[in-house]
């Protein structure tokens, strides 16, 4: 899961973007208007976690441009103003969440995974695809019933495909996605086709097809053997 805060208070930034990461999400953080502007249109996020108040604007004209954008990013506006009118507004722009401040760090997380599980899967924290079955409380994903042995990247690596069924996806997004934006300075990401060929080798040692494709010169394609 991939998650971009925009927060303009420096100290709640820090804590949120610590404690997600902590969590095992990738999370970028930023503090303007402006940037988060440049953050969504230049990179892709399952999530937004978004503030009303920032310094050079206000963030329901960023939601508002988001949702022209990028209608399955999940957003959770957040505001110290805990009045119906921000509320009311947030949700017809678009966002599927919102929480006041201050909040626990614990219930922004179950906020932020509720819509992930909306969003991108279904509303299901169990996602079955032919013979693969993963759940996403216990981060736990078999095949045929058989546990696969994961490492942390790998399992996000699984599940980031799963939700992009069908979607040709280039070595640099899935970089992006897994280990964060700063990934796009990178000359090389052909430590994305190590994980790609680790994973593909769990999933048929364990009696699953093929089911990424690569496209040489493209990207990877996780879709259901003909």
């Amino acid at each position: 899961m991939k998650v971009l805060v925009v927060e303009d208070n420096p100290g709640l930034l820090t804590n949120v973007t610590t404690f997600l990461a902590q969590e095992g999400v990738v999370c970028e953080g930023v503090s303007t208007f402006e940037e988060g502007m440049e953050k969504v249109y230049a990179y892709e996020y399952d999530l937004l976690l978004l503030d009303i108040m920032l310094p050079d604007g206000n963030g329901l004209d960023l939601l508002r441009e988001v949702r022209q954008k990028q209608s399955k990013l999940g957003v959770l506006v957040i505001s110290a103003k805990d009045s119906v009118e921000d509320k009311i507004n947030g949700l017809d722009l678009g966002a599927d969440d919102y929480l006041a401040k201050p909040f626990h760090l614990s219930e922004l997380n179950a906020r932020l995974k509720a819509i992930y599980r909306r969003k991108h899967l279904a509303g299901n924290h169990v996602l079955a695809f032919d013979l693969i079955t993963v759940d996403t409380d216990t981060r736990e994903a078999k095949v045929n019933e058989q546990l696969l042995d994961l490492t942390k990247k790998e399992y996000d690596l699984l599940l980031y495909l799963l939700a992009n069924q069908g979607r040709v996806l280039t070595k640099q997004t899935i970089a992006e996605h897994l280990w964060g934006d700063y990934m796009d300075t990178q000359d090389s990401f052909d430590f994305v086709y190590q994980h790609i060929k680790n994973l593909r080798k769990k999933i048929t040692q364990a009696g699953g097809p093929d089911y990424i494709t690569t496209l040489y010169g493209t990207g990877y394609k996780f879709t259901k053997p003909s």
